[in-house]
């Protein structure tokens, strides 16, 4: 397997890793400049020379993907018998320069209904690294969606009258934005969030007057209170002047973003 299908099925996977690049040589080394490898938890792809070099390398990254590292580093080995070494000695005599890239898993955000507000934030966060689920149950809406110009972001979508089985296959961590047509389809989305053991975050648009009837429904419905106020509501910027789908979808974007650093996997916000 190449270091790029190992990047590719790592960010599949939605598992962390780090892009090890040899960047400077100096004297003889077991690999040349642009040598890369890729280091993941359980697992490796490629080399950079083996040895010390190599099991030294990927020991730091293991602890940059334990600590959850977002900014890349550099390492730097000399090849020599007098050079400190904790997992054998090389003495090939050069220095090698080695730069260290998290390939951090992307964040996951479910956008369901995407009309007037939806699409208008589904403009803004498909500029953004990340995996960007949307669903709505009118396939216009979704065609809608589609013909969006690409960004940076991973799109999937679901044309469904389910959307609570799209809940339900979300992955730990996401992040979850109900904003249906239809308030008794928000209604059964945010029944379906409370069920899914770990999302991060769910937020419902609307007013609290919507809230207020909402919570009294999900509380009848059995789920405690606490866990009925993990949900948002109203969600974005209530003091952001404008009613505009743009504006709206700016406030609600901001506050996502600013949130999708400080979120813990598997929590409700």
């Amino acid at each position: 397997m190449s270091w790029t299908d190992a990047v590719a099925r790592l960010r599949a996977e939605r598992r962390p890793g780090v892009l090890l690049t040899v960047i400077a040589v100096r004297g003889h080394a077991p690999r040349e400049a642009g040598a890369k490898m890729v280091v993941a938890a359980t697992e490796t792809t490629g080399s950079i020379g083996g040895g010390n070099l190599e099991m030294t390398a990927v020991a730091r990254s293991r602890e940059m993907i334990a600590m959850g590292a977002e900014q890349p580093e550099t390492l730097e080995l000399r090849l020599n018998d007098r050079a400190p070494a904790e997992h054998g000695r090389q003495c090939c005599g050069g220095e090698v320069m080695i730069l260290l890239e998290p390939l951090p898993a992307p964040p996951v955000v479910a956008i369901f209904g995407v009309g007037h507000i939806g699409l208008e934030l589904t403009r803004i966060l498909s500029r953004h690294d990340m995996d960007l689920f949307l669903s709505d149950s009118r396939p216009e809406q979704i065609e809608a969606a589609a013909a969006l110009d690409p960004g940076d972001a991973t799109i999937h979508l679901r044309h469904t009258v389910l959307g609570e089985e799209v809940v339900a296959e979300l992955p730990a961590g996401s992040h979850v934005l109900i904003m249906t047509h239809d308030h008794a389809e928000d209604l059964h989305l945010c029944d379906a969030a409370l069920r899914h053991p770990d999302l991060a975050s769910v937020g419902l648009i609307g007013s609290s007057a919507k809230w207020q009837r909402f919570r009294k429904h999900l509380t009848e419905a059995g789920h405690a209170p606490d866990l009925v106020d993990t949900i948002t509501c109203p969600i974005g910027l209530p003091d952001l002047p404008g009613k505009r789908a743009a504006t709206i979808a700016v406030g609600v974007a901001a506050v996502l973003l600013s949130s999708l650093r400080t979120t813990d996997s598997g929590v409700h916000s």
